[in-house]
């Protein structure tokens, strides 16, 4: 007596274990973007929540401007890396984190803006991180994987 095997099954380059789609990397990609600009730039904002914004306020006198702008970075770092992380307008967070970048590259950071480091790398390499990955949100947008959704006006 001959036993036939069951060949009734799909091949598995159908099944639905096959390879994630082009799109769905896309926005897995931007979802891990918007997390860790959104991560390290809150980071940043948590401390100043304990610290206080007073030396930002020495700075900005300093140049010439009111002190009392300085609880704008509460915005810049709290509350636009929180809408990074949602995803909810998106782009318009990641803008605002791109104006606070570029404020404190002005005020704290311009002596090293041409430095390398002994390594050889840029010595505002973390700053051109945030800077240059919020950026690249603003361009890209939230992705599917956000609260605003994939066609939400600002994501």
């Amino acid at each position: 007596m001959t036993t036939t095997a069951n060949t009734s099954r799909a091949p598995l380059a159908s099944s639905s274990l096959s390879s994630p789609s082009p799109a769905a990397l896309d926005d897995a990609g931007k979802l891990l973007l918007r997390a860790t600009i959104g991560v390290l730039v809150l980071l940043h904002g948590i401390f100043k929540l304990s610290a206080g914004v007073g030396f930002i306020g020495g700075m900005l006198a300093k140049a010439g401007l009111p002190g009392s702008i300085a609880y704008l970075v509460y915005v810049g770092e709290i509350a636009a890396p929180l809408l990074l992380l949602a995803g909810f307008w998106t782009r318009a967070a990641a803008g605002v984190i791109v104006i606070n970048m570029i404020v404190a590259l002005g005020l704290v950071h311009m002596a090293d803006l041409f430095a390398l480091t002994k390594q050889g790398g840029w010595a505002l390499e973390l700053q051109g991180l945030y800077l240059f990955g919020a950026l690249t949100v603003v361009l890209l947008g939230a992705g599917r994987f956000s609260v605003g959704g994939k066609n939400g006006r600002w994501n």
